[in-house]
């Protein structure tokens, strides 16, 4: 056995998933499942409509500092425990086995969200604005019929990809990261060549409060803290998913090494990248009043600004990386099911377990977490819910860990990987906790109230389970005392 083999088997599981994937993959399937031509383009208008440009100039960086600060904490006891499913194994390693049970079911929902709001953005903006002119499709005759089937087809080809193409899948994710980057390059640079805007640098520190206003995504607020706060949840739902390089740990080589270094790759980029090309709308813009009633037409609208070739090559390029982006997203929250059942924590767990003898893919949790999105998307019309549910819970699965570890270093958790962050590590576990419960109560705030009482009701239908007899029939990962 490698060091890799040897470390699962310390941790109680024999490898079974094929360890294909090196350092530019692991750091490729998170990047793309970030992916900042999809939230950052579909979660714009959202931003626009809380504090205008300032949300963009100076709201992405704030949003982006509390997402590295959650990727630190994530990415060294990723580095510590490097397995498939990767959260749940850490809370229950660090902070007991209910408390990984409860963190694997808000991480497993919370993917299944984002496979749902980015298969959406897929369909619209994307597909139904971008691709149906092209094909000669009349985007006002396209209904909710045409989109659910649009988006189980979507899925259900992402599913046939990570089920019978697990290599192919691979390299399309590898394919999508360099995407990421030539097309963002090639739009930034577009969009400010041909712009006949001035450029207005100063839009990007300028406040104005646009919640209520027509076709905006707020409900009117005069709390000038609230609507900076709002803003944030561009970048966040935008910079979430990085949670797949842990996933994907027992298919990559060198894992408590490399999945580190992708996770924070991942976010540096996206970080960067995705700065770059929402300044970029925000400067070419002709008027951000205008752009905040368009909604998602304000995409439309700058994708105008270029000569016809451009933008059809554009578009189709975005089309096709938003749905790499989905399909990443799906391989990320299959294996987190896989993981579950692998431990008895899901119904049917022993079917969800079961791994294809040649291909050594999760056959079962690829298609029942396939079924779960095309589900989701069936309430695809609040854009904005999907896209919020899903931030609020991937973060709180990332904060139940880092909590964990910030009681347990020192004590029961004395293993660190190659990844240490020494003396940093209790004061940025403490900061990632704390912005991640300010997150939750920024999520939850009208409209998207709907997404307190899922979290309330979750939390409750979760204890309520665990007590009537989950703890007794649940016995966790099979090692629990190897921290």
């Amino acid at each position: 056995m490698d060091a890799d083999e040897l470390r699962l088997q310390e941790m109680g599981y024999k490898q079974e998933l094929s360890r294909r994937m090196g350092a530019f993959s692991n750091f490729a399937i998170s990047f793309s499942m970030i992916c900042v031509l999809a939230g950052g383009i579909t979660a714009f208008p959202s931003a626009l409509s809380a504090g205008g440009g300032l949300s963009i100039g100076i709201g992405w960086p704030v949003g982006a500092l509390f997402a590295a600060v959650v990727a630190l904490a994530m990415a060294q006891i990723a580095s510590s425990f490097p397995t498939a499913g990767g959260l749940y194994h850490w809370s229950s390693i660090l902070g007991g086995k209910g408390w990984g049970w409860a963190t694997a079911w808000f991480n497993l929902l919370g993917l299944v969200f984002v496979v749902a709001s980015v298969n959406f953005g897929v369909w619209d903006p994307f597909f139904k604005t971008l691709i149906a002119p092209l094909l000669g499709i009349d985007p006002a005759g396209l209904g909710w019929g045409q989109q659910t089937a649009f988006l189980a087809i979507v899925t259900a080809s992402q599913a046939l990809l990570n089920h019978r193409f697990p290599k192919l899948t691979t390299r399309l994710t590898d394919i999508s990261g360099y995407l990421i980057f030539a097309i963002v390059a090639v739009l930034i640079a577009s969009l400010l060549a041909f712009s006949k805007t001035p450029l207005e640098f100063s839009r990007l520190w300028t406040f104005t409060n646009f919640t209520g206003a027509d076709g905006g995504a707020w409900p009117r607020s005069e709390n000038v803290t609230m609507v900076f706060l709002v803003g944030l949840l561009l970048t966040i739902y935008t910079i979430t998913g990085f949670d797949a390089s842990a996933h994907t740990s027992e298919e990559t080589h060198d894992a408590a090494r490399v999945v580190p270094l992708g996770i924070l790759r991942s976010v540096g980029w996206s970080a960067l990248f995705g700065f770059l090309l929402i300044c970029t709308f925000v400067l070419v813009i002709p008027d951000i009043q205008v752009a905040v009633g368009q909604g998602m037409g304000f995409f439309d609208a700058v994708l105008h600004i270029l000569p016809d070739p451009l933008r059809v090559v554009l578009g189709i390029g975005i089309f096709f990386v938003n749905y790499l982006c989905a399909l990443a997203c799906l391989t990320s929250t299959s294996r987190m099911s896989y993981a579950f059942a692998r431990d008895g924590g899901l119904p049917g767990s022993r079917w969800l377990k079961q791994i294809h003898p040649t291909l050594r893919t999760p056959v079962a949790s690829i298609w029942v977490s396939a079924a779960l999105v095309v589900l989701a998307t069936l309430y695809g019309g609040a854009f904005l819910i999907l896209s919020t549910a899903c931030a609020v819970m991937l973060y709180l699965s990332y904060v139940m860990p880092t909590a964990a570890g910030l009681f347990a270093e020192g004590k029961t958790w004395t293993h660190k990987g190659p990844f240490d962050l020494k003396g940093f590590s209790k004061p940025l576990a403490a900061l990632a906790v704390l912005g991640g419960l300010l997150l939750a109560f920024v999520g939850s705030v009208p409209p998207n109230e709907k997404v307190f009482y899922l979290v309330v009701a979750l939390s409750l239908a979760l204890l309520v389970a665990w007590w009537a007899g989950v703890r007794k029939l649940f016995q966790g990962p099979p090692r629990l005392d190897i921290g």
